[in-house]
């Protein structure tokens, strides 16, 4: 009876023992398998650092305000590559200037007197030359009725005029003064203008188409010249005026009688 209580009190301290060190052994164990985990984790990351190249610094792009403005746009097309870069814009140089004139020591004086005329070089150099090619002239301003047809013309401020009694002078009291085609100059309206001719067809009698007023035209006498109506001037201009009858109605007679007449539109 006591043999078999021993027995078994026996086998129960061994299962126990058993048991610890079953218990200690599996402790034991479980770090060393959490150890080898570790290692190997940090093998792995180890070797993905190695493998991985060292990472660069971003490099900064500038970029131009207009590449601002237009964005992160695509590269130029092929054909727009291949042009070549437009060309520097070149000066304007002036070609009314006082600069290109040689002027020498006048080059202060004509500055001064272009300033206190307002006048560029071309109008400064036209005043000076109608003043001395039309010395003793004057400039008489004019037009029609209507105001579509204006001119201007150089003459004396003292006119000589004709009075004329040819046919059609005489039916529109055609009187008139004469001047070289070069101090005629219209100002507008030659798109009003329409022209009579007859007979000879060498006098052009042009008026305005709009009121009807002849204010100047191409006289026989003077094809190379302008008939100017006085009465179409404008007021301020003429001193005075002297008429002289002109036998038009006999004008082949009147003509070789007639001694200044023809010579009236030479310069």
């Amino acid at each position: 009876m006591r043999r078999s209580r021993s027995s078994a009190a026996a086998k129960l301290r061994g299962q126990k023992r058993s048991g610890a060190s079953a218990a200690t052994a599996a402790a034991t164990s479980a770090p060393s398998a959490t150890r080898t985990r570790r290692s190997a984790s940090q093998a792995g990351s180890k070797s993905q650092a190695a493998e991985k190249p060292p990472s660069e610094k971003p490099r900064l792009r500038r970029s131009s305000p207009r590449a601002q403005e237009e964005g992160p746009g695509e590269p130029p097309p092929p054909e727009l590559a291949l042009l070549p870069p437009p060309p520097p814009p070149t000066p304007a140089t002036p070609t009314s200037s006082a600069s290109n004139l040689d002027l020498g020591e006048q080059r202060e004086r004509w500055e001064t007197f272009q300033k206190r005329q307002k006048l560029t070089s071309e109008g400064a150099a036209k005043l000076l030359l109608d003043t001395f090619e039309y010395q003793g002239l004057v400039k008489h301003t004019g037009g029609c009725h209507c105001g579509a047809v204006r001119f201007e013309v150089w003459a004396s401020a003292d006119l000589h005029i004709f009075d004329c009694n040819c046919s059609i002078c005489k039916k529109k009291q055609n009187r008139h003064f004469i001047v070289p085609a070069s101090r005629f100059k219209l100002l507008k309206g030659a798109e009003h203008i329409t022209t009579y001719t007859f007979n000879t067809h060498k006098a052009q009698h042009t008026f305005c188409k709009r009121c009807g007023v002849q204010s100047f035209y191409t006289p026989r006498s003077n094809p190379g010249g302008f008939g100017i109506a006085p009465h179409c001037l404008d007021e301020g201009t003429v001193r005075s005026m002297v008429t002289e009858e002109f036998n038009g109605s006999d004008w082949e007679k009147a003509m070789k009688e007639h001694k200044t007449i023809k010579n009236m539109s030479k310069e």
